[in-house]
């Protein structure tokens, strides 16, 4: 089964959210994980309250911000937009989504991001056995 990183700088949000989503809609396909080069103390709030309404995930539960060298070695990184200053992690695929972070803005823009977010999971799922 291949692995896949989702990888953003802090490791709190956006990164957050697809690795829950992965974990939902895809642990049948890929072993979903996130980090990043810097970490925050916790998982942005926003993201962990509405995931939970429009999902039922708690991403407390399981996850944590992680760095870059606590996850196993990846087939896949996905990064999360974070164009020039994206951290780096060896791979056979990657391809960077272009989120904008939805920190410090509505429900609506969260939710805009976390709906496409699941969309691009479920892309992924249907082409990664071709990659």
């Amino acid at each position: 089964m291949k692995k896949v990183a989702f990888i953003c700088v802090h490791n709190s949000c956006r990164s957050q959210i697809a690795e829950a989503l992965g974990k939902h809609f895809a642990s049948d396909t890929f072993e979903s994980y996130s980090a990043g080069t810097e970490t925050k103390p916790g998982i942005n709030q926003e993201a962990v309250r509405l995931v939970k309404e429009l999902y039922g995930i708690d991403m407390e539960k399981n996850q944590r911000s992680k760095m870059l060298e606590e996850i196993p070695p990846v087939d896949i990184v996905i990064t999360m937009g974070c164009n020039v200053n994206c951290p780096y992690l060896p791979c056979k695929y990657r391809e960077d989504w272009g989120l904008d972070d939805p920190t410090g803005k509505s429900d609506y823009d969260f939710i805009k991001v976390i709906h496409t977010i699941e969309r691009k999971v479920i892309e992924l799922k249907n082409k990664i056995n071709t990659l």
